[in-house]
């Protein structure tokens, strides 16, 4: 059995995000979001790259510094791993609900992420990737969860990706670059489509934060 979201009331997350923007000034030295269309009348998927500790701050500071304002949120929610939840009771308060990978229980997680996004405004945070990589890779790796959730949603849902890297250039705290890109609905998805249309958009952003100089062929 799984352990469901029980978040707080939406609007109480204003009260949250102050820190958020708090430590964000604090912490770095410029917080850079490319623009991109977020569709009305949605429930949205926000894919990153997985990466390291401040992945979900990184999340929750791109939902509510650019998402909400585009788009007004009803609910946010995220997966996490059941043995992290039953350590951390008050994950399910901010929106989190278990997947125990090898267990049956797994299905059931799936069909709960898609029966939240059939409801518009709803928002998963999700890692396609499944575990830790350095942002740096060259090759995102989709694991099948995503197709999963994403063909069982029947509402109209959005897929949003965010390559997420850091740098520091001249500065002695880093600059985060979140390079967005609309992938898309449910309606008409093609997962392998979308595993190369990121994958491009991904060598490419490296390439446009971090390198000055041609890499040889």
């Amino acid at each position: 059995m799984i352990i469901k979201a029980r978040p707080i009331p939406f609007r109480l997350y204003r009260f949250l995000i102050w820190p958020v923007l708090w430590f964000s000034r604090k912490r770095f030295n410029k917080m850079i979001i490319n623009d991109i269309d977020i569709k009305p009348g949605h429930s949205y998927i926000l894919m990153t790259n997985h990466f390291g500790f401040f992945d979900g701050f990184f999340a929750y500071y791109l939902c509510f510094s650019y998402i909400n304002k585009k788009q007004k949120l009803k609910g946010l929610y995220s997966m996490s791993v059941k043995k992290q939840m039953e350590k951390k009771w008050w994950l399910k308060y901010a929106g989190s609900f278990s997947v125990d990978p090898g267990k049956k229980s797994v299905d059931e997680s799936l069909t709960y992420a898609a029966s939240l996004l059939d409801e518009p405004g709803n928002l998963l945070i999700f890692y396609p990737q499944g575990e830790l990589e350095s942002a740096y890779v060259r090759h995102i790796d989709f694991k099948d969860g995503l197709y999963e959730i994403v063909t069982r949603t029947k509402g109209n849902c959005q897929l949003i990706w965010s390559s997420i890297l850091t740098e520091y250039f001249e500065g002695y705290k880093p600059s985060v670059y979140f390079n967005l890109l609309d992938c898309g609905t449910n309606k008409g998805f093609d997962f392998e489509t979308l595993k190369r249309t990121v994958n491009k958009h991904h060598l490419q952003s490296i390439k446009n934060n971090i390198r000055y100089t041609r890499e040889p062929n």
